[in-house]
């Protein structure tokens, strides 16, 4: 069994030539370098905040202890995030081990059921780094992992007995629309083989008495306009290929945000059919456990970094 101190170590060494994802950019972020993440040597934090509107076995009654960090290793048309993935990342400060782990103890201190790594791939080194000495000095709550999917299965490993909860993206079944639209190659299989370990690490999703998550996998699919998001291949293979038995959030949260209103596809709100047809999909497929969002729920995710606390602006 690996040791939180080993999994850090071995994580702040890739970054020396960095390849914490499937980009490998190979640059030196120990010196200050930076690739396609926009990040060096320190993660940039853009909030941290107790998030009460994520599925209901993360926020629970008090929310989820979301720290969101600033980058990304995507480059979504329609991020919902932009303002701190592909904006001015220079505008978030940036984090030692220290502050990270002074965030972890605030957001403990606020009472949430859980620390919730948001965009957590490319400064996965520095946030796990943190974690040593918040769990020395008692830090109690769970680490969820929330991620885009496009996550590399060798740094994985070394996560095993440090993330209590994964929280992956699978957004699309079809490579080049990931990379036309997300500039993400071979993001399908990659972002299955991700999960897959993550399912084995952890397996299914594990609530405590009062319902809160405790351990486990839950898959994020987006459901996209047209149906870029090729949910019914997405979610046959996920049954498949992983489990019929993993959990799945089916969102329908999609709006045109950052660059898609000039994208003829990505231009328009989901309709309330297409969200039909996809939780015909999700049946179809046999899986046997989620959550699926209201119709109207593009109304409500609509976070504001500059607001204070993003999502009550």
């Amino acid at each position: 069994m690996l040791t939180l101190e080993y999994s850090a170590m071995e994580l702040t060494a890739r970054l020396g030539a960095c390849d914490l994802c499937p980009h490998a950019c190979g640059v030196n972020r120990l010196m200050g370098q930076v690739g396609r993440c926009g990040i060096g040597a320190r993660a940039r934090v853009a909030s941290a905040c107790d998030h009460h509107g994520e599925e209901p076995a993360l926020s629970g009654t008090r929310g989820a202890g979301t720290l969101f960090t600033a980058g990304c290793n995507l480059r979504c048309l329609y991020c919902q995030n932009a303002q701190i993935s592909q904006g001015d990342l220079a505008a978030y400060p940036e984090y030692d081990t220290d502050a990270l782990a002074d965030a972890y103890f605030a957001l403990q201190a606020r009472g949430v059921h859980n620390l919730a790594w948001v965009s957590p791939t490319h400064v996965i080194a520095q946030l796990v780094a943190a974690l040593v000495p918040a769990r020395a000095d008692g830090l109690a709550l769970p680490v969820v992992y929330n991620s885009n999917g496009y996550d590399r299965v060798d740094v994985l490993r070394l996560l095993e007995g440090v993330v209590d909860i994964y929280l992956p993206d699978l957004k699309y079944a079809d490579d080049a629309t990931a990379e036309a639209l997300s500039g993400a190659p071979g993001y399908t299989d990659t972002a299955l083989a991700a999960i897959r370990e993550m399912y084995r690490q952890v397996g299914d999703l594990e609530l405590d008495g009062d319902g809160l998550a405790r351990r486990g996998v839950i898959v994020r699919h987006l459901v996209l306009p047209g149906d870029l998001s090729g949910t019914r291949t997405a979610l046959r293979r996920l049954a498949e290929e992983v489990s019929p038995t993993i959990t799945v959030s089916l969102m329908a949260q999609y709006y045109p945000a950052h660059r898609a209103a000039a994208h003829p596809l990505l231009a328009r709100p989901l309709t309330a059919a297409e969200y039909d047809t996809a939780l015909d999909a999700f049946a179809d497929a046999g899986l046997e456990n989620g959550w699926a969002q209201e119709p109207k729920a593009s109304e409500t995710y609509r976070p504001d970094f500059e607001a204070g606390h993003p999502f009550e602006g």
